[in-house]
């Protein structure tokens, strides 16, 4: 079904968390968040840029996001409508930028699927009604404000912790967890590419600590060290920032640089490309997990969605709306029994609040087709 756009609203709004979130990458205190919203005939679709206010985790940035949107992308669409599965298409021959085309692809699939009456998770083919959540603690500046915070977390119900780690910040914090939570507790470490093979001795020392994973230990384009330090390792490796595409997949899984695959959307550049890349894995025995992007009610509600894919074994970045904001701009997600209901409306299944997303939009912008 073909989907005529009559015109794309680039929205930005400024969300306080909740706490200041420190990782290798440096600490944000609030998030600059570029909305998308496609316009149509009968319908309007939603969806957010997962780029951060500055190009640190990617060369992408909210700005640089919104400004290729308004300049390149948007105006590559055809006037008369197009199908979800020819965004890519029509997209490709622009380098780069997955973030901002992961955006505008995913606000037209919410239309087209609102038009069908459909779910984003019937139609990316989920196989569960919730999903169960981890939750992603950032460096702090002492190993007791760490565990205050890792026991809040496991009192409000995640089933697995997710430690940010980097040098001077692994082997304490992560032994300190362990001791006081137990052996029992799904554990894992995130690096965020800051380390170096010639680290490979000191992180093998985190095989000690039955971690589930360690994640992204290497630079993202280093997919060769990152096999050498496997065979170093008892802890399986997994790769977030080194994964862009199915075709990264593919070589990263070739290469035995990882045994497990972060999935976001937007780095990969959209929800189908994210499908693929679960199809991928799925095919040759490796678990994935959906990763985030402190993202709002709408990006949550996508990747929810997306964490209820069969391949998806791992418990996920999809934390409650809490964990980051005070007050989210769609109807909370709020933890149950340490798992997110799967939303079941049409698209994806939840909507911005008018009254609050007026408040926190600092700018708004419309694009005409």
């Amino acid at each position: 079904m073909k989907t005529k756009i009559s015109g794309v609203e680039l929205r930005r709004i400024a969300m306080p968390l909740v706490a200041p979130f420190r990782t290798s990458f440096g600490v944000e205190t609030s998030r600059d968040v570029l909305l998308v919203r496609v316009v149509t005939a009968d319908h309007e679709g939603w969806a957010e840029c997962g780029a951060m206010s500055e190009p640190r985790y990617s060369s992408e940035y909210v700005a640089c996001a919104q400004h290729v949107l308004r300049k390149f992308l948007i105006p590559a669409l055809p006037k008369d409508g197009l199908d979800v599965h020819a965004v890519g298409r029509v997209l490709q021959p622009f380098t780069g930028h997955r973030m901002a085309k992961s955006a505008l692809e995913t606000a037209v699939l919410d239309a087209q699927l609102r038009s069908a009456d459909e779910s984003f998770g019937s139609y990316l083919g989920a196989a569960r009604d919730r999903v169960p959540c981890g939750v992603s603690v950032g460096i702090m500046d002492s190993v007791p404000e760490l565990l205050d915070a890792v026991e809040r977390y496991i009192a409000e119900g995640y089933v697995r912790i997710k430690l940010k780690i980097e040098p001077g910040w692994d082997f304490g914090p992560v032994r300190a967890v362990r001791e006081r939570f137990g052996d029992d507790l799904l554990l894992q470490v995130d690096a965020n590419a800051a380390y170096t093979l010639s680290d490979a001795r000191h992180l093998a020392g985190l095989d000690d600590f039955g971690l589930q994973l360690i994640e992204q230990p290497l630079a993202n384009d280093d997919m060769v060290q990152h096999a050498e330090l496997a065979k170093l390792l008892r802890t399986p490796i997994c790769l977030d920032e080194s994964i862009k595409s199915a075709a990264d997949a593919a070589a990263a899984i070739s290469l035995g640089a990882c045994s497990v695959i972060n999935i976001k959307p937007g780095r990969v550049g959209g929800y189908l490309e994210a499908r693929r890349i679960h199809d991928l894995a799925r095919a040759h025995g490796v678990p994935v997990w959906c990763g985030g992007m402190l993202e709002t009610g709408i990006g949550r509600a996508a990747n929810v969605a997306l964490a209820a894919l069969p391949g998806f074994t791992l418990p996920g970045d999809t934390s409650g709306s809490g964990r980051y904001f005070a007050t989210d701009i769609t109807e909370p997600f709020v933890l149950s029994d340490g798992h997110l209901e799967v939303p079941t409306g049409p698209g994806l299944g939840i909507e911005p609040l008018p009254d609050v997303l007026n408040e926190v939009t600092t700018s708004s912008e419309w694009v005409a087709m």
